[in-house]
């Protein structure tokens, strides 16, 4: 059940004019959001099962998902929506709706599906320092780099557009490496630091999809740094703003970025306007862990985890929290003394209706679907 008590405001804001903040008058609740299908592991799972990442391949038809069990799960997303009834949640197990899953040597901290392969290849970033692409076709490796000195990748992405997508990595040894897989895995394409005198580690990249030379960087020094791909010598931004660590960094459009730290909060930024900082998000608990960040650009949405164990929707328009959800287990046992959601994904389809998956630390995935209100 919604934990915001849904009142429709009466103030009719002014849209959005991209050049800093506005006032937001009060908050109109224009979604209904429901839970569509729990997908639950064994009540003698272990808390090994915890999911930290989600990513819904270009086709919008798969769902990989990794996480500490060393696996990347691959699931038919309309498979798992097609269980739901009218009215009521249905609950399944992984195996009722997992496709197949891949066994890694390694913890998963990130997962991208490699653009322009046909939702072939997936890569994924470990514990290890390692990043590792497989064949989905055929379940093995077809390339692996160990650049990072065997520190922990924290993230990855895959650049948008153009011939070659360009990877990129960020690890806990302060850098972000720029590769290309066609070569051979010890080469390197750039090597930034973006804090070269304390090391921060770096906990999120993210090219933007509509400018292809463009990447966002996100790193334990509060900032959140920009870069031309072309000319990496200097960012040509650099976003100060959060208390602690920025663990993710989002692109809901062509010039606006979400951020999320564990300072409890989320930002929306516009790096070429005068006042860059337009809105801080808050209500949603985050001091120590990643709960996953997500936006529905079609929507202007941004979704996140907590670590009370909820799920929370923003709209763009208003610092509030346009709908709560507690997360619950579809068994009665709880593996996880202090669960907490851990990764969330939009679907990027639709207009007047959308589709979110939420997976917790106790491996539990949860499938929402919302409708605007006519």
């Amino acid at each position: 059940m919604c934990l915001l008590e849904q009142r429709r405001g009466i103030a009719n804001a002014s849209p959005y004019n991209g050049g800093g903040d506005r006032e937001e008058g009060e908050i109109r609740y224009e979604w209904d959001f429901s839970l569509a299908a729990v997908v639950s592991s064994p009540a003698s799972g272990a808390a090994s099962d915890a999911i930290g990442v989600l990513e819904f391949d270009q086709t919008e038809n798969l769902l990989a998902t990794g996480g500490i069990a060393r696996k990347i799960r691959i699931y038919s997303v309309n498979k798992m929506v097609g269980f739901a009834g009218s009215g009521m949640a249905a609950v399944m197990d992984h195996g009722d709706v997992c496709e197949f899953c891949i066994c890694t040597p390694a913890k998963l901290s990130s997962l991208r599906w490699k653009p322009g392969m046909d939702s072939r290849v997936v890569g994924e970033g470990d514990y290890d320092g390692v990043i590792t692409e497989y064949d989905l076709e055929k379940h093995v490796p077809v390339y692996e780099r160990d650049e990072h000195g065997g520190r922990r990748v924290y993230t990855m992405d895959y650049s948008h557009g153009g011939s070659v997508a360009v990877g990129a990595s960020g690890s806990d040894d302060g850098t972000m490496q720029l590769w290309d897989s066609r070569c051979d895995p010890g080469s390197t394409v750039a090597i930034i630091r973006p804090d070269p005198y304390s090391g921060s580690p770096v906990c999120s990249v993210e090219f933007n999809p509509f400018v292809e030379h463009v990447i966002a960087v996100g790193c334990a020094d509060r900032r959140i740094y920009g870069y031309d791909i072309r000319a990496t010598a200097a960012p040509v931004f650099i976003l100060d703003g959060h208390e602690k660590a920025v663990t993710y960094t989002k692109f809901l459009d062509s010039r606006t970025i979400v951020s999320s730290s564990i300072d409890g909060c989320l930002k929306m930024w516009r790096p070429e306007a005068e006042r860059r900082l337009v809105r801080t998000f808050k209500g949603h608990s985050n001091s120590r862990r990643f709960v996953g960040l997500s936006v529905w650009r079609n929507g202007g949405l941004l979704c996140c985890g907590s670590e009370n164990n909820h799920i929370f929707v923003y709209d763009h328009k208003w610092s509030d929290p346009i709908w709560v959800h507690g997360f619950r287990s579809a068994t009665s046992t709880t593996r996880s003394t202090s669960p907490f959601v851990g990764g969330v994904c939009w679907k990027q389809g639709g207009g007047g209706e959308c589709t979110m998956v939420a997976g917790s630390s106790d491996g539990v995935l949860q499938i929402y679907r919302g409708e605007k209100r006519r």
